[in-house]
């Protein structure tokens, strides 16, 4: 086993482990308001258990993070296509100015050596 494969192991499994007890300790359903004025008669709620609405916290949070890292690496991708774009075309100019040199340059014919 790797070293990384262990680490994913030892950290995983003790996560995994709370990640359950957490859910079977919080089984309870509450109640979700999304008005934050009127707490006697809100317009919208959603009863979830608790756990469920952890998890979709976690999971949220995930993906906001993934997000954020994304369009922060997006200058960087920017620049590796600008930069593959650059040698594709220094590419062909090399290869054209070959053909050009190849094409004006007169038939070499080595002599013979006695």
């Amino acid at each position: 086993m790797t070293l990384k494969r262990i680490f994913n192991w030892v950290v995983g499994l003790p996560v995994a482990i709370i990640g359950v007890g957490f859910a079977v300790a919080n089984r309870e359903w509450v109640t979700v308001s999304f008005d934050p004025i009127n707490r006697a008669q809100p317009f919208a709620t959603m009863s979830m258990p608790l756990w469920a609405l952890f998890f979709a916290g976690v999971f949220f949070g995930i993906f906001i993070g993934w997000f954020v890292a994304w369009r922060g690496a997006a200058r960087h991708r920017r620049s590796a296509r600008d930069a593959k774009i650059e040698l594709i075309r220094t590419q062909q100019h090399h290869e054209r100015e070959k053909r050009e040199l190849q094409q004006n340059l007169p038939a070499v014919r080595p002599e013979t050596v006695s």
